[in-house]
């Protein structure tokens, strides 16, 4: 179990240095990310965005794994 969480951990700080680099490869204004913006209002919901990360981090676990 601590080797899992400490794996999950480095994953998620390599995202955290990466996502400047990442938002400007154009992840995270895909096709079908929901953008509602009003007067004083924005809600963002990245749905295509998570799907392709969470493969990519599932296929990474998958090899990981073997």
């Amino acid at each position: 179990m601590s080797r899992t969480l400490i794996i999950v951990g480095v994953i998620l700080v390599m995202m955290g240095v990466l996502w400047p680099l990442l938002q400007k490869s154009g992840l995270g204004r895909l096709p079908g990310d929901i953008v509602i913006e009003k007067e004083n209002f924005r809600l963002y919901i990245p749905i295509t965005s998570a799907i392709i990360v969470s493969v990519v981090l599932s296929v990474l676990l998958w090899l990981f794994r073997r």
